[in-house]
């Protein structure tokens, strides 16, 4: 099945066994094994289009076809150091990727001690491990913990409201419609339609700063603050749009809905026979109690875990160049646009 979406690659450096589902390439003495296998990965969008689909389902790659795909071999000593090059890159990236697990470890961890509150399930990968439910989905029993010292336990209701500001859409005025990500991955810019294309005629502006919801996904995370620069967008009525009465940082309510017990508290406020077809009801989640710090100390969590976030987001960035430029680097140096340049002390000899 994974040939239908993807091509794992790897290169044996002990001897191992193997079923009908692997091909095991040995290369003959012209051509450097570790080289080979990065050639594999650099056509791997040209190998999976030779991958047809067998009776039962699976991908089914042809080896006579693999056989025929022409590859650039340069000199046996270039080919080494080419994957020597590429190698040395992949194992940069992967140390930023171990140096981002670890960065992510430490938010979870920090955010659980700023809102003293367990985050939101950071271990499941996958719904077997998650009671049958999608990591994405917090199913348990809501359990608050004791109030610290200072905080106050309330309802949300107390201090939130769901605000509607209808639009009156013109046929032909083009509107911006929003759409919230799963997992708290923030407010975006879905499309951009005329009036006369919108299908739902109930319709409703956000401004910047509101808290969304969207409320057939918000078992999934789907909430987030609306932007400054999707200001006067719009919303269906499928989305729950709060506001604060200035006593709960709607920026630390974001954070809040990082924890666990926020994501249960979702979990449990929506009404539905399967989870990918549950409806949040708004009022009943407002009633549920949380333990809500000073304006002050939400402020000052808020500018803590802020500047966590982007320790991690910067990180994450960085991952996202070397890999881009790693690609580019193995393009040219498997097609020979680029070569390697050995020093002067080898090339003499």
């Amino acid at each position: 099945m994974t040939l239908l979406k993807d091509l794992p690659v790897c290169l044996l450096e002990t001897e191992m066994g193997f079923n009908q589902d692997i091909k095991a390439l040995l290369p003959k003495s012209s051509l450097d094994p570790k080289f080979l296998a990065y050639q594999l990965l650099a056509r791997k969008n040209e190998i999976l289009d030779l991958v047809d689909t067998a009776g039962h389902g699976t991908g089914r790659l042809d080896t006579e076809l693999l056989k025929d795909i022409a590859i650039a071999v340069p000199p046996a000593g270039e080919q080494v150091r080419i994957a020597d090059v590429l190698f040395t890159w992949d194992r940069a990236i992967s140390k930023a990727e171990q140096l981002l697990a670890n960065r992510r470890m430490q938010w979870q961890g920090l955010l659980a001690s700023c809102l003293c509150l367990a985050a939101a399930n950071p271990d499941a990968s996958s719904a077997a491990d998650n009671g049958g439910f999608p990591p994405s989905v917090q199913p348990g029993i809501p359990n608050l913990p004791p109030t610290p010292t200072g905080w106050h336990r309330t309802a949300l209701g107390s201090h939130l409201t769901e605000v509607r500001r209808p639009a009156r859409m013109n046929p032909n005025e083009p509107y911006r419609l929003v759409t919230v990500k799963r997992s708290r991955g923030g407010v975006a810019l879905r499309e951009t339609l005329t009036g006369r294309e919108i299908k739902t005629p109930t319709q409703f502006f956000v401004r910047t700063g509101d808290f969304l919801i969207s409320k057939r996904q918000i078992v999934h995370g789907a909430c987030g603050i609306v932007p400054a620069e999707l200001d006067g967008a719009i919303v269906s009525n499928e989305y729950a749009v709060l506001n604060s009465d200035g006593q709960i940082d709607l920026r630390f309510l974001r954070y809040l809905s990082e924890s666990r017990y926020f994501q249960q508290t979702c979990f449990h406020s929506s009404i539905g026979v399967h989870v990918e077809k549950m409806i949040f009801k708004t009022e009943r989640w407002l009633k549920w109690p949380f333990n809500i710090p000073p304006l002050a100390t939400q402020l000052r969590i808020v500018e803590v875990l802020d500047t966590a976030r982007r320790e991690v987001e910067l990180i994450a960035a960085q991952i996202e160049k070397l890999q881009q430029e790693r690609t580019a680097l193995m393009a040219e140096l498997l097609t020979g646009k680029r070569r390697v340049r050995f020093p002067a002390a080898e090339t003499a000899t």
